[in-house]
């Protein structure tokens, strides 16, 4: 009996989220935990279930995810670009609706990098006249 799953990645700033979607009645799970357990703020799984809620497709799929990197924040945002892309490889017709709600394009913000002569990215040491 072989069971028809549809993987996606996503990813923002140093997060990554591997998302499987099976036929099931909407069961969300991070990292082999529930959603209300995983995530302490209502902001957080409204991020994480944007891309379902926008389709209609709450109840129709079981959500498995492995996610690690980054903060919680970071984690939500991957885990919607995740489902965002497992959802296309199940019914390409929905295309159009995400990418016009953005949520196909992966976030390209990231830590800026520390310099030389500086303490962190762009602050820099106290100034004294002697």
């Amino acid at each position: 009996m072989a069971v028809t799953q549809f993987i996606g990645t996503g990813r923002r700033k140093t997060s990554v989220a591997r998302v499987r979607l099976l036929p099931g009645n909407g069961k969300i799970t991070i990292n082999n935990r529930d959603i209300d357990e995983f995530f302490n703020y209502e902001t957080l799984k409204v991020i994480s279930k944007e891309s379902l809620t926008l389709t209609e497709t709450t109840d129709k799929y079981d959500v498995f995810v492995n996610v690690h990197g980054g903060g919680f924040t970071g984690q939500a945002g991957a885990i919607r670009h995740g489902i965002a892309r497992a959802l296309i490889a199940s019914d390409g017709e929905l295309r159009p609706l995400l990418k016009k709600a953005g949520h196909l394009t992966r976030d390209p913000r990231m830590k800026e990098r520390k310099k030389y002569g500086l303490k962190k990215a762009r602050k820099s040491p106290q100034f004294s006249k002697r």
